[in-house]
């Protein structure tokens, strides 16, 4: 996604004049070409000379203002013109042309939708461009990610899944090794951790805030060493570039057909001849830009959105560029096709010494008024259903690994590219228009209905027991829906485990009446049961047809790792309604739970006397202007702009009521009618459950509007929060401060929110009190008064913010405005026991990002009622526990029956005491269905052996380099039935493993 080019260019003009103020595959056929690739086909550079590396480049969205088919296929051209498959097409005919010439690609689900449609022949001649380095493979992605609002599970599956089809189809050649995330807007250090894990030299990228880039081109570190993970030290530290003008080429050298610029007119008879003109302000852009670099080497990035549908036209020019540049007498220019591994690597060569920073680019601003932190909420169905995406692939890849089932190939390979399609920085960040926010839910929600296929053959398989009927899975109890519990009076559930731990866990089921049995199927036991009613405001939410009117609440215990549990549930004769003393509260042992006059929540703690905390609904007006000035700016689908500096209270006109029970205690809340919420505390738990419900949102009044919810403790936290780094390590933040520059803030609440992928905190470091509260989904948060934390639930505007998309955040459904619901975990108390304290914190984590699946069929009473003698009893994945801080984070099928393994240390360095520490597991014996006749280690992204393995090394300007050592991964340790792996703090270790199977 580019600005508009009058934003673009006020940007930049802005901005100089600060800077002058202060497995399915087809086979690889072997080519006949010598591999010439990589840092070996660079071209030669000048050492006397300002070398300028022109980048040839096209940036595809997989997705934005048209749907992925419509960009690839090049149809509804009034929106954009735009056709991925004419562009490569275009770009192989120009590179054959001419041997001198250099281009690169990033987004492999193009790449891959097209190289399936090509002849043997021109599959052998991109096979050539690839082995000469004269096309090469960056980033490599399914997509170019986000940053702030997306996972590192899925970052890693979606760099996975593009490597192995480019390893699969291209060979080594092709394997990426620079970072390209030119467009994401604002960049995580978790995304620099893993491109460093992956085995990449370096990254770039081109946005960041207008304050950093103006110090940055002041002081000439564009260019530096980003220390990216505390826990892994210099092993994440990754060398970073950030490009001098976006991702756009000099202004008035765009030789695209979809640009206006002036052609190289080189006929010296011509009246409009123009070369010693375009070289002239070629130059002195090119040294412009020069002053603000370290080294007599520049990068200029020549492309931009969808260019090169016609790239002969573009190269054309280039050619003429590069000729009358360099032939110019007394030149002290070399201009060269380029890449920007060949750019790397003359400044790899330089051997020299480069800045360094250990934070992030969150959040990212524009300008003074356009901070871009909407999309850190945008869209919240969408960012739900990816959430849940990612716990269902994850589950459906481990029970085919499992089970060794055959038959899916082809759907968890869509899966796996649905998923990838769902990072996309204009998809999971809500950015897009909305026609292509529903075809993004449309390829999600068919790989979703066909794992229901792949989980429901692979549980008969491993379970032993035939189901009569289809299982099913529910995709809708995010309402209260689920049509297998409704409309059968009798049915079975079994509730499947992704993480590999054992885990107990609340199951709620929709259901007509308000009696039923449960008994589990693996042993016979009946858990404690009680019905709740589902609140009349989700009864009511547009386009639910469920015939439900309460939820079943039940226990289910000791769920084994990457296992199975089951049971059977029967309708009773409807019980009446018990009569419980009334009450104005819920309470357990740990916290105490009532609404006061305002209809705010307070919740006191009953261990921790010396901690309470009030929760509160929120919002805040979306600003409105022509867009035409920074002062006008409206706020939109990317940026956050309250049309005042203070939130606005809601005029509190409802109710709530109390529904207590011997598994959950609830307060049922009204606010308005338009904003409701459940808390519940349930017997075995540690955490306040705040389900809130947002929509439709009031617009009668012609005011958008963003609603926020807050979490206001007596902690004293001086500024400072806690926000996650995808869902990884956490970052401090301080309000109204950045690590590296003196801020000037002309935004005082949109410029201190932050992206909350999976958690926030705060803490009271005198009273050693903690305080987090844990989302189902990426959200924006911020903590905009001491002790308190806040997070943006829903967004609905009525103006457009004119950076692209041309449309307003106004969604709706089924007639009315979007309703969202989801819910906070609240988790606190004293940190006297940091490990106990992290390691409940972490499972919680867990749980939430691989929630235990749910699967359902109706049963026959007469036919089970002696089921449990027939089922397994709790079938578990494992033969054995893992060490409390290590996480199975990948268990998939891979390639001629091997199986991909990725292992993880769950904290960070100086998080816990004795969680933090190494930690040695040993794998031979771990698996319940194969064992393992063979291990490799590779990369993080599984397409190199680790061993094969050899970055850069960069050279920071301060001494930190002495101070850190270079701690190489331990060596798998093997001997008779051993094979050991040490993990270190946040240490992901990739294997694939050959393997023999255990009949099931």
């Amino acid at each position: 996604m580019l600005n508009d080019k009058s934003l673009l260019l006020l940007s930049l003009t802005f901005a100089l004049l600060l800077i002058h103020n202060d497995a399915a595959r087809i086979p690889r056929q072997e080519s006949t070409t010598m591999e010439n690739c990589g840092y070996k086909a660079c071209h030669v550079v000048d050492p006397n000379k300002l070398n300028i590396h022109l980048v040839a480049h096209t940036h595809d969205d997989v997705g934005w203002l048209k749907t992925v088919d419509q960009y690839y296929f090049g149809s509804r051209s009034t929106i954009q013109k735009a056709g991925v498959q004419y562009i490569i097409d275009s770009i192989v005919s120009a590179l054959l042309a001419d041997p001198n010439r250099r281009f690169i690609y990033v987004e492999t689900a193009y790449f891959w939708k097209w190289w399936q449609r090509q002849s043997e022949k021109v599959q052998a001649n991109v096979r050539m461009l690839i082995n000469e380095g004269r096309l090469e493979i960056i980033g490599g992605a399914w997509s170019m990610n986000d940053e702030a609002v997306t996972h590192y599970h899925s970052i890693i599956d979606q760099f996975t899944w593009g490597f192995r089809r480019l390893n699969d189809t291209l060979g080594s050649c092709a394997r990426p090794h620079i970072g390209w995330q030119i467009d994401p807007f604002g960049h995580s250090r978790e995304q620099a951790s893993l491109f460093a894990q992956m085995g990449f030299d370096g990254m770039f990228f081109g946005r960041i805030d207008y304050q950093d880039k103006v110090k940055r081109l002041r002081e000439r570190s564009m260019e530096f060493i980003w220390k990216s993970s505390p826990s892994l030290g210099q092993r994440a530290n990754l060398f970073t570039a950030v490009l001098f003008n976006n991702y756009s080429p000099p202004p008035g050298f765009c030789f695209d057909i979809l640009c206006e610029d002036e052609p190289m007119i080189d006929d010296p008879d011509s009246p409009d001849y123009n070369i010693d003109t375009k070289i002239e302000v070629f130059l002195k852009y090119a040294f412009e830009q020069a002053r603000h670099f370290h080294t007599n080497n520049i990068i200029l990035t020549m492309g931009g959105d969808f260019t090169y549908q016609y790239a002969e036209m573009y190269y054309m020019n280039l050619d003429k560029l590069i000729r009358y540049t360099n032939e110019r007498n007394g030149s002290t220019v070399n201009v060269l096709y380029s890449t920007p591994s060949c750019y790397l690597k003359t400044l790899h060569d330089k051997n020299l010494q480069w800045p360094t920073k250990s934070d992030d680019f969150f959040p990212y601003a524009s300008d003074p008024h356009s901070y871009w932190t909407g999309y850190f909420s945008s869209r919240p169905t969408v960012k739900y259903f990816e959430r849940m995406g990612n716990n269902l692939l994850q589950a459906s890849k481990q029970l085919v690994a499992l089970t060794d089932l055959k038959n899916h190939d082809k759907n968890l390979e869509h899966f796996r590219e649905a998923m990838g399609v769902m990072q996309h920085h204009d998809a999971v960040t809500g950015t897009e228009k909305q026609l292509v926010a529903n075809d993004y839910s449309r390829i999600l929600y068919e790989s979703m209905y066909h794992a229901e296929d792949i989980m429901s053959e692979a549980i008969e398989k491993w379970s032993g027991v035939t189901q009569d009927t289809k299982i099913f899975t529910c995709m809708e109890l995010n309402i209260s829906s689920c049509t297998f519990s409704e409309e059968n009076d009798s049915f079975t559930i079994t509730v499947y485990n992704p993480l590999s731990r054992p885990i107990s866990t609340y199951i709620r089921i929709p259901v007509q009446e308000n009696a039923y049995a449960v008994q589990s199927l693996n042993d016979g036991v009946y858990p404690t049961t009680q019905t709740v009613p589902i609140p009349q405001s989700v009864q009511n939410v547009p386009g639910r047809t469920s015939k439900a009117k309460y939820e079943l609440v039940f226990r289910a215990t000791n769920i084994p790792p990457l296992g199975l549990v089951s049971y059977l549930i029967s309708k009773q004769t409807q019980e009446a309604t018990p009569q419980v003393p009334p009450t104005n509260f819920i309470s357990n042992e740990l916290y105490n739970i009532s609404v006061n006059n305002d209809g705010n929540v307070i919740v006191r703690f009953n261990k921790q006397k010396n901690m309470n905390f009030v929760q509160s609904f929120h919002y805040y007006e979306g600003a409105e202007g022509n867009n035409k000035v920074f002062e006008n700016r409206s706020s939109g689908a990317y940026i956050f702009r309250p049309k005042n500096a203070s939130v606005n209270n809601f005029i509190y006109t409802g109710t709530y009521e109390i529904h207590k029970g011997p598994v959950v205690e609830e307060l049922h809340q009204t606010i308005n009618e338009w904003v409701n919420q459940v808390i519940r505390i349930y017997a075995e738990e540690e955490y306040v459950e705040f389900d809130w419900l947002i929509g439709p949102i009031s617009v009668k009044d012609k005011i958008g509007k963003e609603i926020i919810t807050k979490y206001s403790s007596n902690l004293k936290t001086d500024g400072e929060f806690y926000t996650d780094s995808n869902g990884r390590e956490m970052l401090k933040r301080v309000r109204n401060y950045r690590p590296t520059w003196d801020l000037k803030l002309h935004e005082p609440i949109s410029g201190n929110y932050y992206p909350v992928t999976s958690k926030i905190a705060i803490k009271d470091e005198e009273k050693q009190l903690k305080l987090s509260v844990l989302t189902d989904r990426a959200q924006g948060g911020s903590s905009m008064d001491d002790g308190a934390i806040e997070l943006m639930l829903h967004r609905r505007l009525l103006k457009d913010d004119a950076f692209g998309v041309g449309e307003a955040l106004n969604e709706s459904a089924y007639g009315e405005g979007l309703v969202v619901r989801g819910t906070h975990y609240l988790f606190g108390g004293g940190l006297n026991n940091l490990d106990e304290f992290a390691l409940k914190e972490k499972e919680l984590a867990l749980k939430l990002i691989l929630q235990p699946w749910i699967l359902g069929a109706p049963a026959n009473l007469n036919d089970l009622r002696d089921a449990h003698s027939t089922y397994r009893n709790f079938i578990s994945g494992l033969k054995k526990s893992l060490p409390p801080n290590v996480h199975i984070l990948t268990l998939e099928p891979w390639k001629d029956g091997t199986i991909l393994l990725r292992l993880e240390h769950l904290f960070e360095v100086g998080e816990a005491q004795q969680m933090s520490q190494p930690v040695e597991v040993n794998i031979q014996d771990l698996f319940s269905t194969f064992s393992i006749l063979s291990i490799e280690e590779t990369t993080l992204g599984a397409n190199q052996r680790l061993s094969d393995m050899k970055r850069m090394k960069w050279k920071p300007e301060t001494n930190d380099i002495l101070q850190e050592t270079e701690e190489n991964i331990q060596p798998v340790q093997i001997q008779d039935d051993v094979i050991n792996v040490l993990l270190k703090p946040m240490e992901i270790r990739t294997f694939i493993l050959k393997v023999e199977r255990i009949s099931l």
